[in-house]
């Protein structure tokens, strides 16, 4: 008989939580994460997180975690300071798990190239999911690109792309990849874009939009569903500067799998597309160029959105995006037991009416 196994759902995040020092914004950040509308939360079981100051400051945000309301309280943290930015924060990454659903972490820090002066590092974080029948490795780049839309500024994104894509192409094996953070950039004209999704001589390290929305994104309303800053300040929301890339492996139907139609282009008539997962959360659209819709909201309603719109500060903040991921998983020996002990009654029960 085959082995036998179920479905699970996974939900990672990625969110630059906007120069976190480990004070204020915590019940923001609560609701903002566990708060609830309409049966939607955000609720994630990984988040990669970017501009976490130090240290303390990322074991105070796994305390916020931890301590929500609605939070299973099962959270971890890794953390790592990296070199190349122009900010002491700038670059400071982290990656908080459930320890109930992740196991076997570890952190990689892939350089930049040093000919490009300020070239950023970046954190891989290789794990496995708890109880995957595949024990499949995921390896994630917890990423903070160059901002800016100089030449210059373009050339260090397109140094960092490559880095991470150098390293990804050197991956082998029972391998899920993702790069996901705050890419800074502007259209998927740029250098950058290319580099992480184009195809090459080795594509082990390619990786690909699940929503398929590329364009000219900034300042562009025919991507509003999927602008991610600025909900707070005076910019308004008319960027896409956080993503979650993924490697084709999570939409080629073997394995842990993203939960979506993969590579399919998002709408761009309403945020609740049917064919994804992945969801820029608390933006409904209705904020092009403008500070986050609160009042009305139609994804979070008024409380989450001004959650989310207080976590972002007045600094340039940023909205969390997520998406689901589908794997299976191997039933624990004792229900194996129990299924097995049932399976045998059955067919105990099926010979005994045909005597």
């Amino acid at each position: 008989m085959a082995a036998l196994s179920s479905a699970e759902t996974l939900r990672m995040g990625t969110w630059n939580v906007t120069n976190y020092t480990g004070t204020g914004r915590g019940s923001a950040f609560q609701n903002a994460i566990y708060g609830t509308y309409q049966g939607r939360s955000f609720a994630p079981d990984v988040l990669f997180a970017q501009e976490i100051e130090s240290p303390s400051a990322a074991q105070t945000f796994r305390g916020l975690l931890n301590t929500a309301a609605g939070s299973p309280g099962d959270w971890n943290v890794i953390f790592n300071t990296l070199t190349g930015t122009s900010g002491t924060n700038a670059n400071n990454q982290a990656m908080f798990y459930r320890t109930s659903k992740v196991h076997s972490t570890a952190v990689t820090v892939v350089a930049s190239p040093s000919s490009t002066a300020g070239a950023r590092q970046t954190l891989r974080f290789d794990f496995q999911l708890a109880g995957n029948a595949t024990a499949e490795i995921f390896s994630v780049y917890n990423l903070h690109l160059k901002a800016g839309n100089t030449t210059e500024d373009q050339n260090r994104r397109q140094a960092e792309a490559t880095s991470v894509r150098n390293n990804a192409n050197g991956l082998t094996g029972n391998r899920q990849i993702m790069a996901v953070g705050d890419f800074n950039w502007q259209s998927s004209s740029q250098t950058a874009w290319t580099t992480f999704t184009g195809s090459t001589s080795n594509n082990n390290g390619r990786f690909f939009d699940p929503i398929n929305t590329t364009g000219s994104w900034t300042e562009n309303n025919n991507f509003r569903f999927v602008h991610t800053q600025d909900p707070s300040g005076s910019g308004g929301m008319d960027d896409r500067y956080d993503l979650m890339l993924m490697g084709g492996k999570l939409g080629d139907g073997v394995g842990t799998e993203y939960v979506g139609a993969f590579g399919t282009a998002y709408s761009t008539t309403t945020w609740n597309d049917p064919n994804h997962s992945y969801r820029v959360w608390g933006n409904d659209g209705t904020s092009f160029n403008d500070t986050l819709t609160t009042t009305g909201n139609a994804m979070v309603g008024s409380s989450i959105a001004q959650s989310l719109v207080t976590s972002a500060t007045v600094n340039g903040g940023h909205l969390p995006v997520f998406a689901d991921f589908r794997y299976d998983v191997v039933p624990e020996p004792a229900s194996m037991v129990a299924l097995g002990a049932g399976l045998l009654a059955v067919v105990r029960q099926r010979r005994s009416t045909r005597s």
